[in-house]
């Protein structure tokens, strides 16, 4: 699967939608992430994984806890790939 194709995978579910706007305000660990849905742990921990998996979130561990932060850079190739696709209208 390509970067693009995993991206729009990543964005096509609700949930995951949700953690990245979550992630948008502040960087947060997985229970923090946990606490604003009701779903079960193993299915958000999967959602965390395509998020992971597109490069939409980075990770990086602190004492026991992962914490998740967005990777804005895919953001912004997003973005370019959108207005690229625009212009050739």
């Amino acid at each position: 699967m390509n970067a693009l194709d995993s991206i729009f995978k990543a964005l096509s579910d609700k949930n995951r939608r949700k953690i990245l706007k979550l992630l948008r305000e502040k960087d947060m660990s997985a229970g923090e992430i946990a606490e604003e849905f009701n779903i079960s742990k193993p299915s958000l921990s999967h959602h965390l994984s395509i998020l992971k998996q597109a490069d939409l979130v980075q990770t990086e561990r602190q004492g026991q806890n992962i914490i998740y932060s967005l990777n804005t850079t895919v953001f912004q190739e997003l973005i370019g790939w959108i207005y690229d696709f625009k212009e050739k209208e």
